[in-house]
């Protein structure tokens, strides 16, 4: 799958919940780093928790710009909007993700931290 089409899967897949799809993305000996400085996730397997976790509370995802690849890599900035404790929540993030000779993402990166929130 070509880098912006797998970008614009994903957002989409994090709108809809859609786990099968975000987790389809990924090769099976995938990595994530949420946001980066966390521990690894790594493995099909622990990528379909994290996740399953973390889309309950994503009411959608949009880019904030354009798509840039270089290699076998893609950077994208985005905005999630969730509910979070009752509240309605906005988040401004950078996503990375590194691709394998499928097509398939072997590595993710996320840049945020709280200071990126903000009421939606």
């Amino acid at each position: 799958m070509e880098a912006i089409n797998a970008v614009h899967t994903y957002l989409d897949a994090l709108t809809r919940g859609d786990l099968d799809t975000i987790v389809g993305l990924y090769a099976d000996n995938a990595h994530i780093e949420d946001p980066v400085g966390a521990d690894h996730v790594v493995g099909r397997e622990a990528i379909r928790q994290f996740y399953g976790k973390s889309i309950q509370a994503i009411t959608g995802a949009r880019l904030l710009g354009p798509v840039r690849v270089a290699s076998n890599e893609a950077a994208f900035p985005f905005e999630i909007t969730m509910n979070y404790n009752g509240q309605s929540l906005a988040m401004d993030i950078i996503d990375t993700f590194r691709f394998d000779q499928q097509g398939l993402v072997v590595e993710m990166r996320a840049f945020w931290s709280e200071a990126n929130m903000r009421p939606a």
